[in-house]
């Protein structure tokens, strides 16, 4: 089944369907359906294009990305940012709203998604995992609250310009006094009820109950007279099959663009999947995500879509209406379909302002108010990530907050890697079986002729400066400490850099007439040395497997002046050590010789 499943991802959850599974995905898929209902055509207008295309986007890319994506939750289709970098990018080639925009925009959409295939075949997915879970945070964190403010204008009833995050709440403060009562008490209701029906009926679908409460209220009150708007009648058309232009001119024009959108779609599909996969406890496939994305703007540019991605509204909605599988996305296209056909005239009975209270119940699901406060108790540095993505979401453009946190995560991932721990050790005979410690902070006593030292990550270009710096610290700290015992054990990689560090601490220690010992390299690593050509200046010899043998061979090198007025005796070895001294020292006085200046027996 794996080669199939590679394959056909669907096949993985296809087993989960069963009648209660069903029910639970067709009810979310109405739901969302219905929320998506104004959202498609809404993002098609900011994207330049007529209303229907951003429906057609909504009926045909959930599908494709629900059956090749690897996230059970996440909802494509039309979303914010990706409209606006339509927007800016194709309103420079061709007017908006004409058949040259609309080709223009096809066959970006056909790009991106290419873009996106081979990101995923070439499986470029774990490019995600550099994105840390605080950043996610963050970054879902801001995206709730822009949620939040782009529906005050619906839920308030006020009439203010599209603006940005912080020109709204102005236009907000300036304006408060005209708010909409009527306007505010429907979307209120409608709020409370799907937060009651939650609480109170769990298995229950909380926000279309919500949905048509919000409507019968508004049709008692007869609310159109009070300023409540209604979505009104959309078209009934199903999305007509269209033909991205490939020619090479308009491929050079729009390639540049279509790798930006692609790259933006990649990172918010997957950066929604995982923030939902905390709350599932789904592990997202990161290569197979791309691949599903790719998929769905390809087909969908062949279907009047224009690119989609992942959207964190509708993504809420689905997760918290208790969709099971993938299911729920296609049901939601399919719904979304058979309501622009049958029953687009009566869509305009639902009133928008219960939508947009429906939709802030699902921005502040989003706000993850534990994960907030254990990355605060984590200290400055993770809060400060946290709060540098969560700002930058809020005040600068939607992309480029995507772009920066993928940056700060990388930025905090080589900050990380490249600071490795080089520890003093020793061991402490109060501890069980005299473990291994930290001797600088348990205050152990250290052999006066060699330094035990651990090195707890890789070593590679960006880890050398770090790692020198430690070692020329251990050195000058006790000259007499010539040689140097260093354990590997949390060594998972040395790059040719990493490997010249090592040559010349090797080196440091012979001219101080030591010898330095790498105890406990994997095969791979010792591999890498000898294929850096520093093996040799090491000494292979001084690659050892084991503590207890390196000891045995490090003691061999030692001072016996140095043993023999030693008080510490902090290894076992030294035992065994004086005993072979006195027995010399015996020997000696006495003229004679014997077996015993040979090495110590290692077996």
């Amino acid at each position: 089944m794996t080669r199939w499943t590679k394959l056909l991802p669907f096949l993985l959850w296809w087993p989960l369907v069963n009648r209660n599974s069903m029910r639970a995905d067709l009810l979310a898929g109405l739901t969302n359906a219905v929320i998506v209902l104004p959202q498609g055509v809404a993002f098609a207008i900011i994207a330049g294009l007529p209303p229907e295309y951003g429906l057609y986007t909504a009926m045909v890319t959930p599908v494709i990305a629900a059956l090749f994506g690897s996230s059970w939750h996440l909802i494509s289709g039309p979303t914010t940012a990706i409209s606006i970098v339509v927007f800016s990018t194709v309103s420079g080639v061709a007017e908006p709203g004409t058949p040259e925009f609309i080709g223009s925009v096809l066959t970006l959409t056909f790009l991106a998604g290419v873009y996106q295939l081979v990101f995923g075949l070439a499986r470029l997915g774990s490019m995600v995992n550099f994105v840390s879970h605080t950043v996610v945070v963050g970054f879902t964190t801001g995206a709730a609250v822009l949620i939040l403010t782009s529906q005050m204008k619906v839920v308030l009833g006020l009439e203010l310009e599209r603006a940005d995050f912080v020109h709204t709440w102005w236009q907000i403060a300036q304006f408060w006094q005209n708010i909409n009562v009527y306007v505010l008490a429907i979307a209120a209701t409608t709020a409370l009820v799907a937060v009651a029906v939650k609480r109170f009926i769990p298995q229950a679908p909380h926000l279309l109950i919500a949905l048509l409460v919000g409507s019968a209220l508004t049709w008692a009150m007869d609310g159109e007279q009070y300023g409540i708007e209604l979505l009104g009648a959309l078209p009934s058309h199903l999305p007509p099959p269209s033909l991205p232009d490939l020619t090479l001119d308009n491929v050079r024009t729009l390639g540049t663009s279509a790798l930006a959108v692609a790259i933006l779609g990649l990172i918010e599909a997957v950066s929604i999947s995982r923030s939902i996969g905390v709350k599932s406890r789904q592990r997202i496939n990161g290569n197979q995500e791309f691949i599903g994305q790719g998929m769905s703007n390809i087909v969908g540019s062949f279907f009047s879509a224009y690119a989609g991605s992942g959207s964190f509204t509708r993504s809420g909605v689905n997760y918290d209406a208790g969709a099971r599988t993938p299911l729920s996305a296609i049901f939601a296209a399919i719904s979304l379909a058979l309501l622009v056909l049958f029953v687009a005239p009566l869509t305009r009975y639902l009133p928008i302002p219960a939508m947009g209270g429906v939709i802030v119940i699902v921005a502040w699901g989003l706000v993850n108010i534990p994960e907030i406060k254990k990355i605060i108790s984590a200290g400055i540095y993770e809060w400060s990530v946290l709060v540098a993505t969560f700002a930058s979401t809020l005040f600068v453009e939607l992309e480029f907050a995507v772009y920066g946190g993928v940056l700060l995560s990388l930025l905090l991932y080589l900050n990380r890697t490249s600071k490795p721990k080089v520890i003093s050790l020793a061991p402490n005979p109060n501890a069980p079986k005299r473990r291994i410690e930290d001797a600088d902070v348990a205050h152990l006593p250290q052999c006066p002729q060699m330094k035990m030292s651990s090195i707890d990550g890789s070593l590679f270009f960006g880890a050398v400066d770090h790692v020198e710096t430690q070692m020329d610290r251990l050195r000058r700290a006790n000259p007499r400490q010539k040689h140097l015992m260093v354990l590997c054990e949390g060594v998972n990689f040395i790059d040719l850099a990493g490997a010249e560090l090592l040559e010349r601490e090797a080196a440091n220690r012979k001219k101080l007439d030591g010898s330095m010992v790498l105890v406990g390299l994997n095969e791979k690593t010792v591999a890498d040395l000898k294929s850096y050509g520093v093996l040799d200046h090491i000494g292979e010899q001084n690659i050892m497997d084991s503590k207890t043998y390196a000891l045995r061979d490090i003691s061999d090198r030692f001072d016996a002046a140095v043993c023999q007025r030693c008080t510490v005796k902090i290894f076992r070895e030294c035992e065994m050590l004086s005993k072979k001294l006195e027995v010399e020292s015996a020997e000696l006085a006495m003229g004679g010789h014997s077996a015993s200046k040979t090495p110590i027996d290692k077996t």
